[in-house]
């Protein structure tokens, strides 16, 4: 008799299981993430846009870029363009070699702060410059592919409440607004987005072509050397 009972007890604590489930799932709408590379060549622009589930109620929305070590946000640059309120972003380390390789180069993070759309209160966009960085040689391809994962989507509220159902702390130690220095919590959605990664294709040297490349570099070398030298001769007044 209280093995029969024990079917109907299951299948309701199973179901209530998954009634809260859903309830929770209708209550957290997605937030969309979108990523964009404009321009061509070496020198891009990245534009983030970000549809959030629910009104962000006063509280800052940024964006949170892993980049690769193929591609960097020169800091000077970027502090010119906060400088003119350009674009707010905050770049972990704060020091970025550029004019190093691709083979030599760090990653690095980049907390791109959103501005709101005026066509959608729930809509925000960002835009920041990146550049390619050279890479080695390769055999077979004119190009190497650099992929730019989608980013993280955070929220900063110093005077309001998140869900905790829908929200979850990040660890992000940066004020939530790169022009003041009020450090709040920062806090990232519990239902990511499946986004696919974005593909960044860079033009490389070919490896066949490098004796060919090296001689013709040491010719040229050699020539304008020569000519430099010619000239200072004929036309250079030196002193006895």
């Amino acid at each position: 008799m209280a093995g029969g009972r024990r079917g109907p007890v299951r299948v309701g604590a199973g179901l209530g299981a998954l009634l809260c489930a859903l309830h929770v799932q209708a209550a957290c709408r997605v937030t969309s993430v979108t990523q964009e590379l404009l321009k061509e060549g070496f020198h891009r622009d990245l534009l983030v846009k970000v549809e959030l589930g629910e009104d962000a109620g006063g509280c800052a929305v940024a964006a949170q870029v892993h980049l690769p070590s193929g591609i960097y946000v020169d800091p000077y640059e970027l502090a010119t363009l906060q400088q003119h309120n350009l674009t707010k972003a905050v770049l972990f380390p704060a020091a970025i070699d550029v004019e190093a390789p691709e083979y030599l180069a760090q990653a690095a993070v980049l907390l791109l702060f959103l501005e709101p759309e005026s066509r959608c209160s729930r809509c925000f966009r960002g835009t920041v410059p990146v550049h390619a960085r050279y890479h080695r040689p390769a055999r077979g391809t004119h190009r190497a592919l650099v992929p730019l994962q989608s980013p993280q989507v955070l929220l900063c509220c110093c005077h309001g409440q998140l869900s905790a159902e829908c929200w979850e702390p990040a660890e992000v130690d940066t004020p939530c607004s790169s022009d003041t220095n009020s450090s709040c919590q920062w806090h990232t959605t519990k239902h990511r987005p499946v986004c696919e990664e974005l593909m960044l294709r860079v033009p490389v040297g070919h490896r066949e072509h490098s004796s060919l490349v090296c001689a013709l570099t040491l010719l040229t070398t050699g020539l304008c050397s020569g000519l430099i030298l010619a000239a200072a001769c004929k036309y250079g007044h030196f002193s006895q």
